[in-house]
C-alpha cells in the first residue's frame, strides 16, 4: 500500500464525509482527493517524476493537505520545511535538498524573496495568492489556483510506485549541529500509521484536533493516520490562545488531543482547561510524546480532564516515522513512569556499550527494529551507520525493561552532565521542580565551569509571579543530593523551544550565559 491511498480508499469509502475542518472552512474525502489529482496532474504535466523532491512550504491548511497527497501521487518525495524559519535556514535546507518545485503561500513570500533560488534548477515555483512580483525568474510561477482547475483523465491516476520508494524527507530540529534529513519510505510510513491506528483504535467517527505542525513528525502522522481511517481533523493554528483550541474542541465534538509536554503544561497552567471539563464529553482520549512529560503533569492533567478521557503515553523519533511504544491507559497509574511496550510491528532491544542485550531492569541503550525504521539521513551515510545496525535503529536514549515488558527512558547518552565527577540526570531535578506544584516547566541545563566541568542551571517557568528562585532553591537543598542541587535558579515567563515544542536547551544556555555575564 502507498500513502496517497489513505485519501483515495477514504474518498471511496466515505466521498461526503468532512475531512478536514479549518476555521470556517470544510472539505471533504472527495473534494481533498479531487484537488490532490489535479495538482498531481499539473506536476506530472512539468516533468515532475519518481525521485523528485518536491519542497512544501506552508503552515498546516487544507492547501498543504492537497499538496502532501498530490505530491505523493507523482512519485515524487514531499518534503515539509518549516515556514518560520529564517532566511539563512531556509537556504540551507533549499541547498542541501535541491527541490524540483516548491509549493507555498503568499506568507512566505517575503522568505523566498531573502534567498537565492536561481541555482537550484527550479521547474516550478507554485504560490498560493501571490502578492509579490516574480517576473524575470529563471523558472515558471505558477498559481496553486490555476493548479486545482488542471484537467485530469482519471481519478486517482496509476503510477508505477514501490512501497520502498522515498515518500518523504522530515529534517530534524538540530538541535546540535546542522538539521539531518530523515528519509522516510512509503512502506516505512504505511506501517506505522496502521499500528499507531491498532493502538489508539483510531475509526472513521473519530474527530482528531491538530495544533501540532504538519511538517514535525508527528504532526505529519496525525494527518496520515486519521486520513487513513476515514476521521476528521480539526486544524487550529492558534494555540498559543488556547481557550480558543478549547472552544473548537467543544463545538466540533472533537474525540481526541495530542500534544508533546509543553502542550499540557500550558493547557493545565494557562488555560480554561479545568472549567472546560463537563464541556469536553465527546473527548475520547488524548495523546503525548515527543519527550519526558513530568509525573506531576502527568497526576494533574488525569485530575483535570474528564474521567471518561482515555490518556495514552507514547514515544518514538522522526527515524521511527513516528511512534516505537504505547502505554495502555489502564497502565497509566501503576506504571507512571514507563512509555510502554512496543507498538505493533515493532521491537525494542536494552543493549549494553558492546551492543549485547542486558537483563531486565538494568540500564542500556535502546534500539528498535520495525518496518517503520527509516532508510537513512539524506545525504549523510556516515551518520546513517552511526545509528542503524543489524540492532535497528539506536535511539541515543537510555533505559530499561522491568520484569513485566513496560520499557522506561531515564535519560540521552549525550543529555547526561558532569558535575564535580558525578553524572548528572537533569530529567530527576526537572522532575523534582516540577513535583513542587510551583511551576509551569523546568529545564536543567549545564553552563560550562572550569572547577566543576559544569554548573547546573535550572530555568523555570513559575506558576505566580511572586515565586522567589531562593524558595526552590531551599527545597533543592532538603531533598536532593549536593551534587545535583543547582547553582542558580532563573525565573523566565516562558522556556525557548523548537517549532515541534520541545525545549532548546541550547538557547537556555545562552539565556543562562547571558545573565550570569550580566
Amino acid at each position: 500500500m502507498l500513502i496517497h491511498e489513505f485519501l483515495e480508499n477514504s474518498a471511496a469509502r466515505y466521498p461526503d464525509k468532512v475531512a478536514v475542518i479549518q476555521d470556517g472552512d470544510r472539505a471533504t474525502y472527495h473534494q481533498l482527493n479531487t484537488c490532490a489529482d489535479r495538482l498531481s496532474a499539473h506536476l506530472q504535466t512539468i516533468g515532475v517524476v519518481n525521485g523528485d523532491r518536491v519542497a512544501l512550504l506552508m503552515e498546516n491548511s487544507v492547501d498543504y493537505i492537497i499538496a502532501y497527497y498530490a505530491i505523493l501521487k507523482t512519485g515524487a518525495a514531499a518534503v515539509p520545511i518549516n515556514p518560520g524559519l529564517k532566511p539563512d535556514g531556509l537556504q540551507y535546507l533549499l541547498n542541501d535538498l535541491e527541490p524540483s518545485i516548491i509549493i507555498t503561500n503568499h506568507k512566505a513570500e517575503r522568505l523566498l524573496r531573502a534567498v537565492d533560488l536561481t541555482h537550484l534548477n527550479l521547474k516550478n515555483l507554485i504560490i498560493r495568492n501571490p502578492k509579490q512580483n516574480w517576473a524575470n525568474t529563471p523558472f515558471a510561477i505558477t498559481t496553486l489556483e490555476e493548479t486545482l482547475t488542471h484537467p485530469t483523465n482519471s481519478t486517482n491516476p496509476i503510477n508505477s510506485i514501490n512501497p520502498s520508494t522515498l515518500s518523504t524527507i522530515i529534517y530534524t530540529s538540530g538541535s546540535t549541529g546542522r538539521p539531518k534529513g530523515v528519509m522516510l519510505s512509503h512502506a516505512n510510513i504505511v506501517t506505522n500509521s496502521a499500528s499507531i491506528i491498532r493502538s489508539l483504535n483510531i475509526t472513521h467517527t473519530d474527530i482528531q484536533m491538530v495544533v501540532l505542525p504538519f511538517f514535525y513528525v508527528m504532526g505529519k502522522s496525525l494527518l496520515n493516520t486519521h486520513i487513513a481511517a476515514g476521521a476528521t481533523v480539526v486544524i487550529n493554528n492558534r494555540f498559543m490562545y488556547p481557550a480558543d483550541v478549547l472552544n473548537q474542541m467543544i463545538v466540533e465534538h472533537v474525540t481526541s488531543f495530542s500534544g508533546v509536554p509543553s502542550t499540557y503544561a500550558y493547557l493545565l497552567n494557562r488555560s480554561p482547561l479545568a472549567n472546560c471539563k463537563e464541556k469536553l464529553a465527546d473527548l475520547r482520549y488524548c495523546s503525548q510524546a515527543g519527550g519526558h512529560m513530568a509525573s506531576a503533569i502527568k497526576r494533574s492533567l488525569r485530575e483535570t480532564l474528564p474521567e471518561h478521557t482515555q490518556i495514552f503515553i507514547m514515544y518514538g523519533a522522526t527515524e521511527a516515522s513516528a511512534r516505537l511504544t504505547c502505554l495502555d491507559p489502564k497502565f497509566f497509574e501503576s506504571k507512571m513512569g514507563a512509555i510502554g511496550t512496543p507498538i505493533p510491528d515493532v521491537s525494542i532491544k536494552i543493549l549494553d556499550e558492546q551492543n549485547r542485550e542486558v537483563p531486565d531492569g538494568t540500564e542500556g541503550m535502546l534500539a528498535a527494529q520495525g518496518p517503520n525504521i527509516m532508510m537513512g539521513y539524506w545525504k549523510d551515510p556516515q551518520d546513517t551507520q552511526r545509528v542503524l545496525s543489524q540492532h535497528g535503529y539506536h535511539t541515543g536514549d537510555i533505559g530499561y525493561r522491568d520484569s513485566e515488558g513496560f520499557l522506561y527512558v531515564t535519560g540521552r547518552k549525550d543529555g547526561l552532565l558532569k558535575v564535580g565527577g558525578h553524572r548528572v540526570n537533569p530529567i530527576e531535578i526537572e522532575d523534582f521542580l516540577i513535583s513542587t506544584d510551583l511551576l509551569i516547566e523546568a529545564a536543567v541545563i549545564g553552563v560550562p565551569d572550569e572547577l566543576m566541568g559544569n554548573r547546573l542551571v535550572a530555568l523555570v517557568v513559575p506558576k505566580e509571579d511572586n515565586l522567589r528562585p531562593s524558595d526552590l532553591m531551599v527545597q533543592c537543598a532538603k531533598y536532593l543530593t549536593r551534587h545535583k542541587n543547582p547553582s542558580q535558579i532563573l525565573t523566565i515567563r516562558t522556556l525557548p523551544k523548537s517549532v515541534n515544542g520541545k525545549i532548546d536547551r541550547s538557547q537556555c544556555i545562552r539565556i543562562a550565559t547571558t545573565q550570569q555575564t550580566q
